[in-house]
């Protein structure tokens, strides 16, 4: 018996899951915009409440490490490796967009691209083989109606793609209604193989893939 138990606040999503040998068996999630650091370890206890089971139990913690949310990548990643730390636990970090493209049943030799909005025109977006291994690797892109033109048989989806579905100009795309957002409870089956395998991160110096810079805004002051 492999318990996993998976975070997942690389939006405006708040979700966590457990599995058992890659199967799941409790998530729970809040679809509300900042409920991170509010929600995630209440979410934890439901999670673990419903399944009856214990932090104990848990063989590794697995984590959405970008791209995605800066804030929301930085609360889920201090609370895995808080989690870890306290029982001596691995930490697993997983691609933000592997998880989403893990949500997709795609025909076998199609490839994946899951999009997420970086704002304006600008997505995170990666390929995968149906298998979800790694095409193109994860990387912010500015759209154009060519974008991805050397790749054939992509199905594209997640909430970036939509803003692309009227530009796009090469046939060999499929758009798809697919899930928007990644969720943990896709995480099991890539958390199960990560732990098999022994692909665990450093507590200390693991960080968020954030892939761009924060651009911050300066607070306007207010007169007198």
């Amino acid at each position: 018996m492999s318990l996993i138990l998976s975070l997942d606040t690389s939006t405006q999503n708040c979700s966590v899951a457990l599995h058992d040998n890659g199967l799941l068996i409790s998530q729970e999630l809040v679809a509300e915009e900042g409920s991170h650091s509010k929600a995630l370890t209440i979410l934890i206890e439901k999670v673990m409440k419903t399944a009856g089971r214990t932090l104990s139990e848990i063989a590794a913690v697995a984590v959405s490490n970008g791209p995605g949310s800066y804030t929301g990548l930085r609360i889920g990643l201090a609370t895995a490796k808080g989690i870890c730390f306290a029982l001596d636990k691995p930490l697993i970090c997983l691609p933000t967009l592997q998880i989403l493209a893990a949500a997709v049943n795609a025909p076998a030799g199609s490839l994946l691209l899951p999009m997420l909005d970086a704002r304006r025109m600008e997505v995170y977006a990666a390929i995968y083989s149906s298998e979800l291994e790694e095409v193109s690797p994860q990387m912010a892109h500015i759209l154009s109606p060519e974008s991805f033109a050397g790749f054939a048989s992509v199905v594209t989806f997640g909430n970036g793609s939509a803003k692309w579905q009227e530009s796009c100009t090469h046939p060999s795309i499929t758009f798809v209604d697919g899930p928007l957002l990644p969720e943990a409870q896709y995480m099991g089956k890539l958390a199960y193989e990560a732990f098999l395998n022994q692909r665990f991160e450093n507590l200390v110096t693991k960080e968020p893939d954030y892939l761009k810079e924060y651009m911050g805004t300066k607070p306007t002051l207010k007169s007198l």
